[in-house]
């Protein structure tokens, strides 16, 4: 049977450079790096290179980068110790955030009675600025948190825009940026964020392993206690080989970010273009079907497909050997709707099925065929 993979915004294939160097890793750098003799001193070194080189990235120092487990520790970390060490009563946030955002600031409401204001988004779910702009005339201690481009519909945010206004206005400013690391280039010394989160599993690295970065002097206390791992902020014997796995898989997107950019944005059209052809009734949601707007790895579409046959449709899609989602990984498991969908489609748009398909440059034009072919026999 015939496989397509289409949900690299829910993880992605680890490149075969990664698991040679990480492979190498776990063979020759068993060392604890917090030990003193020669083996710890070995891994210890691996781990501040990787640091180093995954700073470089973003024109930032060192000392800015903490190893996490993934992108929603990192944003724990963050939202945590904002309100618990820095007396953050506000968090502006939207309604189509990541859940590892709006499910900690809903804890953090009920834990510690901190204001959550939701900044208002257009039709097509992209923020208003107007009204974030608004809402930093307040006198509270706030912290913004908004993604730089959205997991589901693919939206970017105007990220250094709203850095400023932040900065302009004594607010802090973190952003997820799970989806955007690895995909684009991102000077921190240009952009005046506080804060960001990135996890390796979405440019072909491990999963297991992200980052934060902190800007300097920045205040944030652990959220893991034990150890003096990180330089304080995250406790726990550090993965080396997840660590120097994601350095590779960082630096070799990057390396080849123009390249294979070029190249999945053109798949991404040309899905757009055969998928219009197909189903001409078909809609894309948020603004994932324009390409000046949204990020260039994927699309989410809603489907002119009955009510009665929409149930099947993800069944349809697996037994063809289509690997795709209906919202976020994160939420495959649930029978609800999207939230991010919810906030943003009428109810007509609603009651149609929608998929996202997401690409990456191991993917084909012939697997493309492929899938709008399946989606036409399933609607007809």
């Amino acid at each position: 049977m015939k496989t397509v993979y289409f949900d690299n915004a829910a993880t992605t294939q680890i490149r075969e450079d990664v698991i040679n160097r990480m492979s190498d890793v776990m063979k020759l750098n068993f060392g604890n790096p917090s030990s003193t003799h020669s083996y710890g001193r070995k891994s210890k070194s691996l781990i501040e290179s990787s640091r180093k080189r995954v700073a470089s990235h973003f024109n930032v120092s060192a000392a800015e980068i903490v190893f996490t487990s993934g992108g929603t520790e990192a944003d724990n970390l963050v939202l945590q110790s904002a309100v618990k060490d820095l007396g953050v009563t506000e968090i502006i946030t939207s309604k189509i955030e990541h859940h590892a955002i709006l499910h900690t600031i809903d804890r953090l409401k009920e834990v510690y009675q901190i204001t959550i204001t939701y900044v208002n988004l257009t039709e097509n779910g992209d923020v208003d600025l107007a009204h974030l702009e608004d809402l930093l005339k307040s006198e509270a201690k706030q912290l913004v948190s908004l993604m730089h481009v959205n997991n589901e519909i693919g939206n970017k945010l105007d990220i250094k825009t709203v850095a400023n206004l932040c900065k302009a206005n004594d607010a802090l400013f973190h952003s997820d940026t799970v989806q955007s690391v690895g995909h684009y280039r991102l000077d921190l010394q240009d952009i005046p964020i506080d804060y960001l989160a990135a996890s390796a599993h979405k440019f072909h690295g491990p999963k297991g392993v992200g980052f934060a970065f902190l800007r300097k002097n920045s205040g944030l206390r652990p959220l893991i206690l034990g150890g003096e791992q990180e330089r304080g902020l995250r406790a726990g014997t550090e993965s080396i080989h997840n660590i120097v796995g994601l350095d590779e898989a960082l630096q070799l997107s990057y390396e080849n970010l123009d390249n294979e950019k070029a190249y999945i944005q053109n798949l991404k059209s040309y899905f757009i273009e055969q998928l219009r052809k197909a189903l001409p009734n078909v809609t894309f949601n948020g603004q994932s079907g324009d390409l000046e707007k949204s990020t260039y790895t994927l699309v989410n579409v809603c489907l002119p497909i009955s009510a009665d046959k929409a149930g099947l449709l993800q069944f349809q899609l697996d037994l063809k050997g289509v690997a795709c989602s209906k919202g976020s990984a994160c939420q495959s498991g649930s029978s609800q709707n999207s939230h991010v969908l919810t906030e943003i489609l009428d109810e007509a748009h609603l009651g149609r099925p929608s998929v996202r398909f997401s690409f990456s440059s191991y993917n084909t034009k012939e697997e493309v065929d492929y899938v709008v072919n399946v989606l036409k026999e399933f609607a007809d």
